[in-house]
């Protein structure tokens, strides 16, 4: 799977949680607290949609700044 593909998974994913965000501008530098207002509740339903979607486990001690952290994580997790 390509960093492309995660990052249009991690969209679907954020947009299904927070369907009134808007993605248009996000790239890899994109701050999930900061830029996408990501606050803890929601990151929870984020992780168990993104396990659901991609069928991994995350680890909960992971605490990732920006979208490239989070796919980078998925792509490390979907390589092993």
């Amino acid at each position: 799977m390509t960093n492309e593909e995660i990052l249009e998974g991690l969209k679907e994913v954020v947009k299904m949680v927070k369907p009134k965000i808007d993605l248009d501008g996000v790239t890899g530098n994109t701050l999930l607290v900061e830029e996408l207002g990501l606050d803890s509740l929601t990151m929870i339903l984020v992780v168990m949609a993104l396990e659901a979607k991609f069928n991994i486990q995350i680890d909960p001690q992971i605490q990732p700044k920006t979208v490239n952290d989070v796919c980078e994580y998925i792509a490390g997790k979907l390589a092993a």
